[in-house]
């Protein structure tokens, strides 16, 4: 029972995310993160996004799984930033991810060069 608590739990946790995120854009880029990623527009949050791809090599090249988890927490957070700015909710990619749960990596490889 506990673990299926949890598991709603974390179902949500992304979504909830998004939602605060709507809210903080509204906020006074001096008050808030987010908002300053937002208004500082999408070179702002792409640069982000490729630091912290950079602190995940870093990490997994260090071997510390808990500086691992760290650094990807920050990465899917500065992507969820860059999907918000696009108007996209991590639903949008949990779809996609559903999409192509039962089709073989290669063939949904192959199927992106037609």
């Amino acid at each position: 029972m506990e673990s299926q608590l949890k598991k709603m739990h974390l179902d949500t946790v992304l979504s909830d995310i998004a939602d605060v995120m709507e809210i903080r854009r509204q906020a006074a880029p001096e008050s808030s993160y987010v908002s300053q990623l937002l208004h500082g527009g999408e070179d702002a949050i792409l640069k982000k996004v490729i630091e912290e791809a950079g602190e995940i090599i870093m990490a997994s090249k260090d071997g510390n799984r808990l500086h691992l988890i760290k650094e990807v927490a920050d990465e899917w957070f500065h992507t969820m930033v860059l999907l918000a700015y696009h108007g996209l909710r991590p639903e949008d990619v949990l779809m996609e991810l559903k999409r192509r749960q039962n089709i073989s990596g290669l063939d949904e490889k192959a199927s992106r060069n037609k």
